[in-house]
């Protein structure tokens, strides 16, 4: 039987505390990070320390999903590109279905933003229309598909820029 000592358990608050100072985090990277910062202590008595933590409510797996969700839609990410790094952030898939929803409109606001972004880098770029299945409309969808947006998104963004 493991010997847990209850005097460790304001030192794990306190590091978990400085990590939340920093950033929302999910309580999968919380354990992590602290297990990796503490390894002699019980897995049992870090996972006591931040079920107290969320109980308090200093963290929060919907308040770390919101701001993720935030951060990456404005570093211009997609859908799919979001919802794989939350899974992987060990937030649970059905909270992250909850407050991720693939047919927001955000998703192809975000993609003719960054086609826009990409095919006219200054204000003063010329106008450039792009061929069907052309090298440049091809290296756009890769690209969007790259960050995470669905076929449909990137058909209808590209759409709206390919001359007829």
């Amino acid at each position: 039987m493991e010997n847990i000592d209850t005097a460790d358990v304001p030192v794990l608050r306190r590091a978990a505390m400085d990590c939340l100072a920093r950033r929302e985090h999910s309580l999968h990277e919380l354990k992590t990070k602290l297990i990796r910062k503490f390894p002699d202590l019980s897995p049992t008595l870090v996972l006591a320390a931040l079920s107290r933590l969320t109980a308090d409510g200093l963290q929060s797996d919907e308040r770390y999903t919101e701001s993720r969700i935030r951060y990456r839609l404005e570093r211009g990410f997609g859908y799919h590109h979001i919802r794989n790094d939350l899974i992987s952030k060990g937030v649970d898939p059905y909270l992250v279905d909850q407050m991720l929803h693939p047919d927001d409109d955000c998703w192809l606001l975000k993609a003719r933003e960054l086609i826009e972004k990409k095919l006219f880098p200054t204000a003063d770029a010329p106008y450039r229309v792009l061929v069907f299945a052309g090298p440049e409309h091809k290296k756009l969808a890769r690209f969007l598909e790259a960050r995470g947006f669905s076929q449909r998104d990137i058909r209808v963004a590209l759409d709206a820029v390919i001359a007829p």
